[in-house]
């Protein structure tokens, strides 16, 4: 099964709809060789997107993705290349941060970017997120780090991460944003009720989702509102014939603002089961089969 791609915003950059998420990459205990075999194994399904942040693992991931490319370095024109900027880890990598806080000044915005480019061994990010909304985010100054990224070739495109519909909607008066990428679960149904997903939907750009899965909790979670999803969600799972995990995500894939899906585990099977859901489309009542365990009740 190959995974299908897609454009996430008119004009945008062309994704794979699952989406490898690497914020864990530090904690896989690979060599670069081994890397660089999970990176070709993830493009030879379709899987050619990968999403950073340049603090995951404490300022090593992007190190550690890199080195893998450095053996292959035309692996780079097979794959997408997503990271985030703006918060900063008091670290050993950064003695200069005293406690965890936002910066999402033009200076930061545009080292940030510098670092990550050669962290990734590359000259450029296919698309780069506002990681977190920041209350000192200074329109004018992101607008001028985006613009000069955009005019050197060193971001391709924009977005941001955990924005409310407010909030990203007030930074696209500045700049042009493609996506906003948030949490969302059957535990996690903030941006379904919010108005993040209508708003994405009616500029025709695509949500990237991280933990869909819950963080496992949907799996392992023994609390009644786990419990009562799980329930449903393996009633539906040996109905059709799959995996959880693929109801799941198809349960994700199903929503009309067509989002892109970040995995995160290094194990080709995971990917194989997201990839799974992108070809199967549930009912609409299948849909509501697991809405109604995650809300607790019927619809209204």
């Amino acid at each position: 099964m190959h995974c299908p791609r897609i454009e996430i915003a008119p004009q945008g950059p062309s994704l794979s709809r699952i989406t490898a998420g690497m914020w864990r990459l530090g904690e896989w205990n690979l060599r670069p060789a081994q890397r660089l075999e999970f990176i070709e194994r993830a493009v030879e399904r379709g899987v050619t997107s990968f999403d950073h942040a340049d603090i995951y693992g404490g300022y090593v991931v992007e190190d550690l993705f890199g080195e893998a490319l450095a053996l292959k370095p035309s692996v780079r024109d097979e794959i997408e290349l997503v990271s985030k900027c703006g918060i900063a880890l008091p670290v050993d990598r950064r003695p200069d941060h005293a406690i965890k806080h936002y910066n999402t000044s033009t200076q930061h915005i545009v080292d940030s970017v510098e670092q990550s480019l050669s962290a990734l061994r590359t000259d450029r990010l296919d698309l780069l997120l506002i990681h977190r909304p920041d209350p000192l985010l200074d329109l004018d100054e992101v607008a001028e780090a985006f613009t000069r990224l955009r005019r050197e070739g060193k971001v391709l495109h924009f977005g941001v991460s955990n924005f409310t519909p407010w909030q990203y909607q007030a930074l696209s008066s500045s700049v042009r944003l493609v996506t906003n990428q948030v949490e969302f679960s059957p535990l996690r149904l903030d941006p379904l009720t919010d108005g993040t997903f209508d708003q994405l939907q009616s500029l025709g750009a695509s949500p990237m989702i991280w933990s869909a899965l819950g963080g496992g909790r949907l799996f392992v979670g023994t609390d009644e509102h786990a419990v009562r999803i799980r329930v449903a969600v393996d009633t539906l799972a040996h109905t059709l014939g799959v995996s959880p995990a693929t109801v799941i995500y198809a349960w994700i894939l199903r929503l009309p603002s067509k989002p892109v899906v970040l995995t995160g585990s290094h194990r080709l099977s995971v990917l194989d089961e997201a990839i799974a859901a992108t070809a199967l489309k549930l009912t609409i009542q299948q849909w509501f089969s697991i809405y109604e365990a995650c809300l607790g009740h019927e619809v209204p």
